[in-house]
């Protein structure tokens, strides 16, 4: 992989940011437990170039407005309207600037896209890597010693930009405010570390690389945008904070009863054999924390390190049953699926797709489907043609489109 800090500092540099789709691993990583990803040959392109002064200008083939901030004004570190994307901008410089002062270089920004937007294939958290490796190369911050202390390699160059999104602190960067989400660092995981063409299982907090697992040999990937858009901003962030702020006070409760310092909900589950149960016992009874509890734990401890079992043994009907578990227990106990996720889900099976389920944050987004190749065509059109039946109000926006397990983020050649 591209090492950053064996580079100069450039005048000029250009990324390829691929989005991801997360196979399993519903809101688990934030809580130190385990997800399977891959990246998609889908994703954003971004290209900028050094300019004299500290003014960065960031433009998207996804958006007609601009983002121009001057670096050196008080405004540039505060936040942009709710929802908008000028939002990322600001709180990937701010966030640079803040950690590695007096080194952030402006720059002209142009950003392309495959990746469809708020469709749960992370674009906006590759939005940030993608901002974010390039001024770090325009700025030379790679061969800062505090970036070389913090970030040896690419997964903790994941946990860091991942923090840049969530506000919180990594070792002796100091956090702010990120973008209001308290997510984790999966999506940017993905983008970073994924293997070429395959599949991989980590674990969070800290990101532990557990085993690649290989694609099945003749299927596809087949992706459906729902036309929900996924957000994170605005109304949406209370639901999906929601579900995040449950693990936390989970955690808290276990830490406070035990005199405990465990720093994840995952941790909390391997101190004992019975840690799981006696975790339960101190939520029994509530509305939405068992739910929360039963669910990571089969999603955790069971159903991803299942799910890589049965792709390496090449079992494709346990791996449907397992997927289908873990989409019943979003439906059951995050609440985070929504009628047309739950109907892209029902239908993609009853379609013959060897396994499917939403992925993402949930409140809408996209549903993966495995599919053989030799039918893939038939399924995309059928499976489209069906859901809009359904939802015709998502004419327009919903869209079904066919791809495989990419290559990580990687450096693309600038043109004049």
């Amino acid at each position: 992989m591209t090492s950053l800090s064996a580079s100069p500092v450039l005048t000029t540099s250009a990324w390829f940011v691929p989005g991801r789709v997360e196979l399993l691993g519903k809101h688990t990583d934030y809580a130190g437990g385990r997800s399977l990803l891959a990246a998609v040959d889908l994703g954003h392109t971004v290209t900028a170039r050094a300019r004299e002064d500290r003014v960065l200008r960031v433009v998207s083939s996804l958006s007609e407005d601009a983002v121009e901030l001057d670096l050196d004004a008080p405004a540039a570190a505060a936040p942009a309207e709710d929802g908008h994307w000028s939002g990322y901008v600001r709180t990937v410089a701010a966030r640079l600037d803040a950690n590695f002062p007096g080194i952030l270089r402006g720059a002209e920004v142009e950003i392309t896209s495959t990746l469809p937007p708020a469709a749960g294939m992370s674009s906006s958290s590759a939005l940030i890597v993608g901002l974010a490796l390039v001024l770090i190369d325009l700025s030379g911050i790679a061969q800062d010693p505090r970036f070389v202390r913090a970030v040896p390699d690419r997964e903790h160059l994941a946990e860091y930009l991942g923090t840049l999104e969530n506000g919180q602190s990594f070792g002796e960067l100091a956090g702010d405010r990120g973008v209001g989400t308290f997510g984790g660092s999966e999506d940017h995981t993905a983008m970073l570390c994924a293997p070429e063409g395959g599949l991989v299982q980590y674990s969070f907090c800290p990101v532990q690389r557990e085993r690649e697992v290989p694609f099945p040999e003749g299927h596809c990937l087949v992706i459906a945008v729902s036309g929900v858009e996924a957000h994170k901003t605005g109304a949406a962030r209370e639901d999906y904070n929601r579900i995040s702020l449950a693990a936390a006070e989970i955690l808290r409760r276990w830490n406070l009863d035990r005199a405990r310092m465990d720093p994840t909900l995952a941790a909390a589950v391997a101190t004992a054999p019975t840690s799981a149960a006696a975790i339960a016992g101190l939520v029994a009874g509530e509305d939405y924390l068992p739910g929360r509890l039963e669910q990571f734990l089969a999603e955790s401890e069971r159903l991803v390190p299942a799910a890589a079992v049965a792709l390496e043994d090449g079992d494709l009907e346990e791996l449907g049953r397992l997927v289908d578990e873990s989409q019943a227990a979003a439906e059951q106990h995050l609440g985070n699926q929504v009628p047309e996720t739950i109907a892209l889900q029902r239908t993609a099976r009853s379609l013959g797709a060897v396994a499917a389920s939403a992925f993402g944050a949930g409140f809408g987004g996209s549903v993966w489907a495995l599919v053989p190749d030799a039918q893939a065509d038939a399924f995309v059109r059928d499976w489209e043609a069906a859901y809009l039946a359904a939802f015709p109000q998502h004419r327009g926006a919903a869209r079904v489109l066919r791809t495989r397990p990419g290559r990580a983020a990687h450096r693309r050649e600038v043109t004049a």
